[in-house]
């Protein structure tokens, strides 16, 4: 049997860390740790023990090579199936109650399997969601952890993921026929409804808000019925829904960052633990 190196578990979670967060600089935040330790770390992981480049630099832009790439997938097995194992072997009856802030845009979309694994490992631990508009959960301090939108350049916390923003329809919509489009959006505190409104003012577009609602499956209900068209995330859109944009005479949106934040005076082994099989859902 060939002699290979082992990988230290911290190297792997470093790397992990730099491209999730694209880049050394805000991995090093993230870690605590100072960026030169991280550089070192991953100029130790590529030279001395897998012999190969990870990263790229491509411009001012980090990109990870063909390699680094699949490392990335094993990487992400090998450290959930560290933590697993710990977990299970060094608290197999943890207990607690941990409440988690989202709004109601990815109860449905993202939450279901990150609940179902949670409770197969840790079926003591007590799960309170409470479902609110980002801009009402960011106010909250009672929250363990809090899942929130952010516009590009406001993230704050860890990045679960990036999505552009889109414009969608029922299929039997016929936008062509509207002189004036009818908006099903969210509250006048979301910032995708000033995206969408504030652009269709750019290009001269007549619209009007006709359904509001701080629930993601009423604004869903309306556009199905052929009633509206909404700007939500791609991720949210549902597979009966057509995405429509520029040929639709419809202007570009940009991109949303949804991202994870932890409240330090509740840190404990169960928010731990449930902030990663979260973050591993979000990418998922």
């Amino acid at each position: 049997m060939a002699n290979y190196p082992t990988i230290d578990s911290e190297l792997l979670r470093t790397f992990v860390a730099i491209a999730d967060q694209g880049g050394f600089t805000r991995a090093a935040a993230l870690l605590n740790r100072t960026q030169s330790a991280v550089s070192m770390q991953m100029k130790r992981l590529e030279e001395d023990v897998l012999q190969r480049p990870l990263f790229q630099k491509e411009g001012r832009q980090l990109q990870m090579t063909a390699e680094g790439e699949l490392l990335l997938g094993y990487a992400r097995r090998i450290l959930k199936l560290q933590g697993e194992l710990l977990n299970t072997l060094r608290e197999p009856h943890m207990v607690g109650v941990v409440r988690i802030g989202t709004p109601d845009d990815y109860v449905m979309r993202f939450l279901p399997n990150v609940l179902a694994r949670f409770a197969q490992t840790y079926p003591l631990v007590q799960v309170e969601l409470h479902c609110e508009p980002s801009f009402q959960l960011l106010q909250r301090k009672d929250l363990d952890l809090t899942i929130v939108t952010r516009e590009p350049g406001t993230e704050m916390g860890q990045l679960l993921r990036q999505e552009q923003v889109v414009w969608a329809q029922a299929a039997s919509f016929d936008l062509s026929e509207r002189a004036t489009l009818p908006l099903a959006m969210f509250n006048a505190d979301c910032f995708c409804r000033a995206w969408a409104c504030n652009a269709l003012d750019a290009m001269d577009r007549d619209y009007r808000v006709a359904y509001t609602s701080p629930s993601l499956s009423a604004i869903m209900a309306v556009v199905s019925a052929g009633l509206a068209i909404t700007a939500q995330l791609r991720s949210l859109i549902p597979a009966d829904m057509r995405i429509i944009g520029a040929e639709e005479g419809l202007p570009e949106m940009p991109s949303a960052s949804i991202v994870l934040l932890h409240n330090p005076r509740s840190q404990s082994p169960v928010t731990e633990c449930m902030a990663e099989y979260l973050a591993e859902g979000f990418r998922s």
